[in-house]
């Protein structure tokens, strides 16, 4: 057996709804729940929340709701491990039982990326398997910024190296993350003990916390949609 758990609590802050908020012509978590589905990974799609009217709406999307989430593990301040053990402990899964934690606002997660993350998990002797992702610009190169205004690098002793002699340097993508039962349970975190990260290319990456995100995950999501219908057919 294989499980998706997707967290989705009520109560987000910055962006009211987001989960069920519509974009692009469908409730946010549609897109992680018909991404589940089509990979064909999963023998059951588990949505843990709080909210009655995230429940209500994954559940007509064809996921499960088997039970609530309680106040304790939904506040701006719960991790999402914690979540997901809550989740395997209440539905009394296997300590080998393959889980994916997908979040609910990944519209660009693709079927495939699960599949691989699932394969990954079951052929290799990796704790977790997170999709991840290059950052655009050498952080080497980050600036600091004080109250005035005035502007400084982090390390100027990198001043003078050339962008392509820089470390490339990678960061969490945000869409799914694979371990099994027991690894969940452990409460280790997601970067521990050698976590395997799957590369997803930055066109299909976006944090979506705040109103200028949403908006460009609109555009992205747009852009792609226009370039597969211009897509020549084979």
């Amino acid at each position: 057996m294989r499980i998706c758990i997707i967290p989705a609590r009520g109560g987000s802050k910055r962006i009211p709804r987001k989960n069920i908020r519509d974009f692009c012509g469908k409730p946010m978590i549609a897109w992680s729940i018909e991404a589940a589905e089509i990979s064909r990974c999963f023998d059951r799609i588990v949505v843990s929340t709080d909210d009655e009217e995230i429940a209500e709406t994954s559940l007509k999307l064809g996921a499960e709701v088997p039970f609530m989430r309680p106040p304790s593990l939904a506040d701006d301040h719960t991790a999402t491990v914690p979540v997901i053990a809550d989740a395997v402990e209440r539905l009394e899964l296997d300590h080998k039982t393959p889980v994916c934690c997908l979040y609910a606002t990944a519209p660009f997660v693709m079927p495939e990326d699960l599949q691989e993350g699932q394969r990954l998990l079951e052929t290799s002797n990796v704790p977790f398997v997170l999709t991840v992702t290059t950052f655009s610009f050498p952080i080497q190169r980050a600036l600091r910024r004080d109250t005035s205004g005035i502007v400084e690098m982090l390390d100027p002793s990198l001043m003078q190296t050339r962008s392509q002699d820089l470390e490339e340097a990678w960061h969490d993508a945000g869409q799914s993350y694979w371990a099994h039962t027991t690894t969940w349970k452990s409460g280790s975190g997601l970067f521990e003990n050698g976590a395997y990260g799957l590369p997803l290319p930055r066109h299909r990456v976006q944090d979506i916390d705040t109103a200028e995100d949403w908006a460009r995950a609109e555009l992205m999501m747009q852009a792609m949609t226009l370039n597969a219908r211009e897509a020549p057919n084979d």
